[in-house]
């Protein structure tokens, strides 16, 4: 964790926020710092920008193998794959609905957002794969900000 933030203690419950490293962060160009609301919000600042936030800090929460084998392992095979041992953990809802707390609400919830797959337990579900009538649109759903 302290290759990639500036904290060296565990957070397993996602109540620490600390600064990306120095060295894993991107500068803001003249033209991204002049922009304003969601545009500027948008701008990649780091190696994980999925996790940095506007002020390049992120909520942290550390996995140990002991404590949660199976997303361990999950967090070295990305590790593997990409050189990148961070993955985001964020709220699992689309706007105006509540949080996703069975199989079904998160298979629901999948096929009316723009995610490619979805990981439940064992499960690995692709968008690609699943009959298209059951695909949702949220889009007229709710008025935006």
């Amino acid at each position: 964790m302290s290759d990639w933030f500036e904290h060296d203690s565990d957070s397993p419950y996602m109540l620490v926020v600390a600064d990306v490293r120095q060295n894993k962060r991107r500068p803001m160009t003249a033209e991204e710092l002049a922009l304003f609301g969601i545009d500027k919000l948008n701008v990649s600042r780091s190696e994980i920008p999925a996790v940095t936030h506007v002020d390049y800090s992120a909520r942290i929460q550390t996995v140990h193998h002991d404590t949660n084998p199976l997303f361990h392992r999950l967090l070295q095979a990305f590790k593997a794959l990409t050189g990148c041992p961070v993955l985001v953990n964020t709220s699992f809802n689309v706007r105006g609905e509540p949080i996703v707390c069975t199989p079904e609400d998160a298979f629901r919830c999948f096929m009316g957002n723009e995610l490619d797959v979805l990981v439940i337990g064992n499960c690995v579900l692709q968008k690609a794969d699943q009959d298209a009538r059951l695909k949702r649109d949220y889009s007229q759903a709710f008025e935006l900000d």
